[in-house]
C-alpha cells in the first residue's frame, strides 16, 4: 500500500518502494545560529536523515542557510501563515517546505510559492493536525474525526494541484492514536502522495514512544508510510533512536543491532538491568547487521536465544559466552560485558 507517488528530498526519495527516512525537528530558539547547527550536527551524527526547522521571522532564515552549510542532511522549512518565509527559505536553499497552502491567503501567494518550490524542485508537506482543521470541515464532521483530518488534507492538496505543483508529502497528525491510524489509513485509499507518519504531541519519552510505537509501528506493518518523526517531549536525538528503533522491529531497517534481552525471574544471579542497558548504550552507533542477546541464566539462556549471533548468559558469579546457542566461552561476571564487545568486534 505504500505510496506510488516519488517527490525527491535532497538525495532521497520519498514515496514507492524507497526506504522509510527518518526526521527530527530542532528544539532550539529560531534565530539562535550556533545553538542549532551544533543540534543539527548531534542529530546527523545519531543518524536522523530529514531535519526541519521552523522559521517564523526574517532572522531566523539565517538559520537554514547556516544548516545547509554546515550539515549534509536535507533541511525542511517549517512555516506557519508567511508565506513570504517560505520563498525565503527557497532562497536559503531549504530543501522542503513544510506549509498549509490554506493558510497563506490569496491564490496569488499559494501560486507564488508553487512556482518557486517547482523552479527550484522543492517538495511541499502539507501537514494537518487535530488542532488545525479548518472550521467549515470541523462543523461539517463535529470533531477533528480522522475524516475531517483527511478532507482537511485534500483540500490543501487541492489548492497546489490548482496550480499544477504535485510534489507533495502529506501528514495528518493526532494525539490519539486510534484517530491518527484510521486517518492514515483512509487517507492512503484516497491519494498516492507519500505520507509522513507520526502522533502529534505523543507526550514524554515514555509514553510518547509508547504512542508512536503503536501508530507508527502499526501503519509501517500495513504498508502505509514514506517517512515518520517519533514526537516526544525529550531530546531530539531520543526521536532519532526511536525512529529506527522501530523501523527495526517493523523489519523496515537492517543496519544496526537487534538487541534482545530477557525480561529477568528469580533465576537471575547477575545485574542483567544494568548490562543490557549498558550493552545497548555500547551499541548504539554499530551500524552491523546483527542479534546481540543478554540473558538473565545459564540454564535456557543459550536456548532461547539461539538465533543470537552473539549472546551472554548470567550464572552465579559468572557467565557463558555463545553464538548461535553454542558456548563458547566462560568468564567472570565483571568480565561479561567487556568480553561481549570484543566478540561483537569479531563478527
Amino acid at each position: 500500500m505504500a505510496s506510488k507517488k516519488q517527490v525527491k528530498v535532497g538525495p532521497y526519495i520519498l514515496g514507492g518502494n524507497e526506504r522509510v527516512r527518518v526526521q527530527s525537528m530542532l528544539n532550539t530558539p529560531a534565530e539562535d545560529i550556533e545553538a542549532s547547527v551544533n543540534q543539527a550536527k548531534e542529530l546527523e551524527n545519531a543518524g536522523c536523515e530529514i531535519i526541519r526547522a521552523t522559521v517564523p521571522t526574517l532572522q531566523s532564515v539565517k538559520t537554514i542557510a547556516a544548516l545547509k552549510e554546515n550539515v549534509s542532511v536535507p533541511i525542511v522549512a517549517d512555516i506557519h501563515f508567511d508565506y513570504r518565509m517560505a520563498l525565503e527559505a527557497l532562497s536559503a536553499g531549504v530543501d522542503k517546505i513544510r506549509i498549509n497552502p490554506g493558510n497563506i491567503g490569496s491564490d496569488e501567494r499559494v501560486k507564488a510559492v508553487a512556482d518557486e518550490c517547482r523552479r527550484r524542485g522543492v517538495p511541499i508537506r502539507i501537514g494537518v493536525n487535530s488542532g488545525s482543521v479548518e472550521k467549515e470541515i470541523l462543523a461539517k464532521y463535529g470533531s477533528p474525526c480522522p475524516e475531517a483530518l483527511v478532507e482537511s488534507a485534500l483540500y490543501h492538496v487541492g489548492l497546489l494541484e490548482k496550480f499544477d505543483f504535485d510534489d507533495i508529502v502529506i501528514s495528518i497528525k493526532s494525539s490519539d492514536v486510534v484517530t491518527t491510524c484510521k486517518a492514515y489509513r483512509l487517507m492512503a485509499q484516497k491519494t498516492d502522495y507519500p505520507l509522513h507518519l507520526g502522533v502529534t504531541e505523543a507526550g514524554t519519552q515514555r509514553m510518547g514512544l509508547i504512542k508512536s510505537s503503536m501508530g507508527i509501528g502499526s501503519l509501517l506493518l500495513d504498508g502505509i508510510g514514506d517517512t515518520i518523526r517519533v514526537s516526544l517531549t525529550a531530546p531530539p536525538m531520543h526521536e532519532v533512536y526511536a525512529g529506527f528503533d522501530i523501523l527495526r522491529a517493523a523489519g523496515l531497517y537492517k543496519n544496526g543491532v537487534n538487541l534482545v534481552s530477557c525480561p529477568t525471574c528469580g533465576r537471575t544471579k547477575i545485574d542483567l538491568i544494568s548490562l543490557a542497558t549498558k550493552v545497548e548504550e555500547a551499541l548504539r552507533g554499530c551500524n552491523k547487521d546483527i542479534t546481540v542477546a543478554v540473558m538473565g541464566c545459564i540454564v535456557n539462556g543459550p536456548g532461547e536465544a539461539k538465533e543470537a549471533d552473539i549472546g551472554i548468559a548470567g550464572g552465579n558469579g559468572e557467565g557463558l559466552i555463545f553464538k548461535k546457542g553454542e558456548i563458547i566461552k566462560k568468564v567472570k561476571e565483571e568480565e561479561l560485558f567487556t568480553e561481549l564487545l570484543n566478540e561483537v568486534e569479531k563478527l
